[in-house]
Order: structure tokens, then C-alpha cells, then sequence
């Protein structure tokens, strides 16, 4: 786990730590904690990205500094009665947000799979999952490079 930024290790570890029952609770635990979104894009919708591979509608938006290390800055919008996506959305949220670009980009993108939840989780579900940090990754190294430009 010496690829993932520190946040976002210790958060594996976490659910790493526990039994699969458990680890389904911490999801959900962590769907609560997903941040609402700023005003400034609640009253935009047209500045979210759906993720459409995910079952349950969820969207995102990216910001990225212009400028030094292009630090990140994450935004979710998920309906509450989709906790696993919100807990997905808000694992993200608490292991990258702030983070430099260089240290998301280089996320594994197998790092769903690592929270230990492929046998409490459908495979649909597991592929949101990717598509949300696959998303925020191509979305990451789009405004790095336009900010180079």
C-alpha cells in the first residue's frame, strides 16, 4: 500500500482490519460523513460530471490549482438513499481531497478491490467504484494539463 497517499492507506487498512460484515458498516458509516456540496455548485448542476457507470446517480467535480503542486480539491453529489456510493464518494473524498495531482494520479487503479469488499459488494457495484476514481483521475490530469497550456 506504499503507492496510495497516506490518508487514503490507512483508510484500506482500516477496512482491511475488520470482517466483511464490518467492513459493510464502515461504508455505510462513511456514506454519513460524505460533505454536502459548496453553493456555488449545488446551484449549477450543468458543472457535474455523472458518473453513469455507478447503479445510483451520482455526480462530481473537480478542482485543481492552477499553479505549484495543482493540489486537488474533490465535490460529490449522491442521493442519501445510495449509501454505498455515498460511502464510496466519501472514502475518495477523505483519502484525496487536498492532496498534490501527482499523488492522485498515481492511485492504483485497483484500489477499490483493496477495501476488501468483492465478496459484500455485486460487481456493478465494484465497477462504479473504479468509474468514480477513474473519472477523477482523467479529470485531474485534464486540468493539470490545461493549466500547463
Amino acid at each position: 500500500m506504499s503507492e496510495l497517499p497516506q490518508a487514503l492507506a490507512e483508510i484500506v487498512e482500516d477496512f482491511q482490519s475488520v470482517t466483511e460484515p464490518e467492513r459493510l458498516e464502515m461504508l455505510l458509516d462513511f456514506s454519513e460523513e460524505l460533505p454536502e456540496l459548496p453553493q456555488r455548485l449545488a446551484e449549477h448542476p450543468d458543472l457535474l460530471e455523472q458518473v453513469v457507470e455507478c447503479q445510483t446517480p451520482l455526480f462530481l467535480n473537480i478542482e485543481v490549482e492552477p499553479a505549484g503542486e495543482h493540489r486537488v480539491s474533490l465535490f460529490f453529489s449522491a442521493p442519501p438513499q445510495a449509501p454505498t456510493t455515498r460511502g464510496f464518494a466519501s472514502v475518495l473524498h477523505q483519502g484525496l481531497d487536498g492532496l498534490p495531482a501527482a499523488e492522485v494520479l498515481a492511485v492504483p487503479d485497483d484500489m477499490p478491490q483493496q477495501l476488501g469488499l468483492t465478496r459484500a459488494l455485486t460487481p456493478l457495484r465494484l465497477r462504479g467504484m473504479s468509474a468514480m476514481l477513474a473519472r477523477i483521475k482523467r479529470q485531474v490530469s485534464e486540468r493539470v494539463a490545461a493549466a500547463g497550456s
